[in-house]
C-alpha cells in the first residue's frame, strides 16, 4: 500500500502487473521412459493466407498458452492478402522463427495444400522451400513435399460437408505411407471415425486448432487442442523423429486419444495410488490432464492435481473413459500396474 501511495506522487508510473505478454501458462504432464512431452499445435494460419494474426503473434500466443512448438501452415492456394503482402510462401515462417528464437520456442515450417474433396486439405511440415509446392496438380505438390522429407497430415476429414469419408485417394496415400498423421480434432470439430483410421493404419494421432483468429477468442479458460509429442529431445529434429515414429497423443476438450503403447504409460506417469482402509484406495493426479474413471460399477472424476478416494474394483481393473485407443474402445489399466506412493 505504501508503494502505491508513493507511486501516485510521480508524474508517470507503470502498472507492470497488467502486462501479461511474458506470462506463460505452464502445462504439467510428466514424461516417461526418458521422453519429453512436448505440447504442439501443427495447424495454424497467419495473415499470409487467410488468418487474422501476424506470424510473430502466433509465437507469443502459443508460448503464453504453454506450448513448446507450433507449425505455421498457411494455405498455398488461398492467400486473401496477397495484394498487400509481398512475401512468398516461406515468409510467414521466417517472421515467426525470428520471434521463436527470442522465446526458446520451436517453430516448424509448413504449408497447407488446399483442395476440394475428395483430396481435401493436407499439411506438409518440415519443409525446406514451401514455394516449390505451388503446383497446379495437387499430387505434384504432395510429391514435392515427400521429396523434401515432409511429414504429411490429413486435415479435418469431415470438412466442409460434415461427412467423414475414407475416399480411394486417402486409402492410397495411407497405404503407401504418404499420409503420416490424421487430425481427429480440428478447431471445434471432433471426428471419432478418424481415431479408428489412426489406430488401424498406425498413423500419428493429431489434434490442432487450425486457428485463424486468436486462440483466446475461441478457447478462453480452456486448453486449446494439442498434440502431445513424446520426443527424445526438445528440438525440431526431436519432434520430427517422434512424429515419424508415431509417438503422439491427441488432447482435446479433456479427452486423450492415441495408441495404447503410448497412452497407457502416459496415464501411469500422471498417477500415484495409495492403499486405504475398507477396500478403498487414494488416487492422485499429478498432472494437468483430467481423468474420468470407471471401476467396480462406480464412476469417478479425477481433476487436475487432485486426489480422490475410490473403491477397489473386484476385477482389479480401472477404465479411463476419456482415454481412447479406438473409436469405441477406451483404455483400461490393472490397479497393480499403477505407481504407488
Amino acid at each position: 500500500m505504501a508503494d502505491k501511495i508513493q507511486n501516485r506522487k510521480k508524474d508517470v508510473y507503470e502498472l507492470t502487473h497488467l502486462n501479461h505478454l511474458f506470462i506463460r501458462n505452464e502445462i504439467t504432464i510428466p514424461g516417461f521412459d526418458g521422453y519429453q512431452i512436448l505440447k504442439c499445435d501443427f495447424h495454424t494460419h497467419t495473415v499470409f493466407s487467410d488468418g487474422l494474426v501476424w506470424p510473430d503473434g502466433r509465437i507469443y500466443e502459443a508460448w503464453q498458452d504453454g506450448l513448446d512448438a507450433v507449425a505455421i501452415t498457411d494455405h498455398i492456394e488461398h492467400r486473401i492478402n496477397k495484394e498487400w503482402l509481398n512475401g512468398d510462401l516461406n515468409e510467414s515462417y521466417k517472421i515467426a522463427s525470428r520471434a521463436a528464437d527470442d522465446m526458446d520456442f520451436i517453430v516448424i515450417p509448413g504449408v497447407e495444400i488446399t483442395r476440394d474433396k475428395p483430396l481435401g486439405h493436407l499439411n506438409a511440415l518440415f519443409l525446406q522451400d514451401a514455394n516449390l509446392l505451388e503446383k497446379e496438380d495437387p499430387m505434384d505438390s504432395i510429391a514435392e513435399a515427400r521429396k523434401q522429407g515432409a511429414f504429411i497430415i490429413w486435415n479435418h476429414p469431415g470438412w466442409p460437408d460434415h461427412r467423414v469419408s475414407l475416399y480411394p485417394i486417402h486409402e492410397q496415400l495411407l497405404a503407401d505411407n504418404t499420409i503420416h498423421g490424421i487430425e481427429i480434432m480440428n478447431y471445434k470439430d471432433f471426428y471419432p471415425q478418424a481415431i479408428h483410421w489412426c489406430a488401424s493404419f498406425k498413423k500419428a494421432f493429431i489434434a490442432a486448432t487450425d486457428i485463424h483468429c486468436t486462440t483466446l477468442s475461441v478457447y478462453r479458460n480452456h486448453l486449446r487442442p494439442l498434440t502431445l509429442v513424446f520426443a527424445k529431445e526438445k528440438s525440431l529434429a526431436g519432434i520430427r523423429e517422434a512424429l515419424f515414429a508415431g509417438r503422439t497423443v491427441a488432447l482435446f476438450d479433456g479427452t486423450l486419444a492415441g495408441q495404447e503403447n503410448i497412452l497407457s504409460p502416459l496415464v501411469k506417469s500422471c498417477l500415484k495410488t495409495k492403499p486405504m482402509k475398507n477396500s478403498c484406495m487414494a488416487i492422485t493426479n499429478q498432472s494437468d490432464l483430467p481423468f474420468q474413471i470407471t471401476g467396480a460399477d462406480q464412476h469417478y472424476l479425477l481433476p487436475e492435481r487432485k486426489t480422490v478416494i475410490i473403491m477397489l474394483p473386484p476385477d482389479n481393473l480401472l477404465t479411463f473413459e476419456n482415454c481412447l485407443i479406438d473409436t469405441d474402445l477406451t483404455l483400461s489399466i490393472p490397479v497393480d500396474e499403477l505407481p504407488f506412493q
